[in-house]
């Protein structure tokens, strides 16, 4: 009886709501970061670093003096040593909570331009794609890409399909580095952007898509890449491709990225707060 007191007191004041909250919140940590890193770069070197962390608590249970020794002084830089590990990681996790918590008033591109301006880049990608023509558009969104357009050349240009069409012409200046689409302005041309490191990617993916990769694993923009030597589209989103997309499969996934309302279902909305409008008078 003596033995269960332990044990009912441990139930009892685990049913309090606070303690509750607390598991709660720890088990959702947990799970995000387990999700994080699952089929990443990150996962071998997690389990890595808990294998280190095991072997360190066996040492000390077991008085092993030499090899508690040796790991203690890893110890102390295991913390610096996550950071290096995990940088893109941790870079994506707070990219990721900052959206579903940005301050008010803060800007959004999502959809606010309208679906038309969305379309030049459709239509440019197709046409580039029929002359298999490379080219690599940057699409912004919430995180900022100054630093990218700061080493290409500034347009601030009203984005078109023409203008497009002309920068990824093989015969201009510009053609080399990619586009980015700052609303609906071209911010700048011959960007360069940062390659991926990740180890398991295709040995046919060249450096445009690694480009594209790179980027959107860093920031929350999306990219549409047009390859050279195929002639395929794919788009871009969170470290993750889509390849062989046609005009409607690109168009979709563009608006479904952004947050672009079809034009049918906009117009039915439009419709409805029209009727509601009349109704209320």
């Amino acid at each position: 009886m003596l033995l269960l007191l332990p044990y009912t007191e441990y139930l009892r004041r685990l049913a309090e709501p606070r303690n509750i909250a607390d598991v709660a919140i720890v088990f959702l940590l947990v799970y995000a970061v387990l999700k994080l890193v699952r089929g990443t770069r990150a996962a071998p070197m997690a389990a890595a670093i808990a294998a280190f962390a095991l072997l360190y608590w066996l040492a000390v249970r077991e008085d092993l003096a030499t090899v508690e020794f040796l790991l203690s002084g890893g110890l102390i830089y295991i913390g610096v040593a996550i950071i290096v590990l995990f940088q893109p990681e941790i870079r994506q996790a707070l990219i990721g909570f900052g959206n579903r918590f940005r301050v008010p008033f803060s800007r959004s591109y999502r959809g606010q331009f309208g679906e038309g301006v969305y379309d030049e880049i459709v239509l440019a990608a197709t046409t580039l794609s029929s002359t298999k023509t490379g080219a690599l558009i940057v699409i912004e969104r919430n995180v900022g890409l100054k630093n990218v357009t700061d080493g290409g050349v500034k347009l601030d240009a009203e984005l078109s399909y023409d203008l497009l069409v002309s920068i990824f012409n093989p015969a201009t200046p510009l053609h080399d580095g990619a586009v980015v689409v700052r609303g609906h302005r071209i911010a700048a041309a011959s960007c360069f952007l940062p390659l991926t490191l990740n180890p398991r990617l295709s040995k046919d993916l060249g450096t445009r898509h690694r480009a594209a990769l790179g980027v959107t694993e860093d920031t929350d923009a999306v990219a549409v890449v047009v390859s050279e030597e195929t002639g395929l589209i794919s788009f871009v989103q969170a470290g993750q491709i889509r390849r062989g997309l046609d005009a409607t499969k690109l168009r979709a996934s563009i608006f479904e990225a952004l947050e672009v309302a079809p034009k049918r279902e906009k117009d039915k909305v439009d419709a409805e707060t029209e009727t509601e409008e009349v109704a209320s008078v």
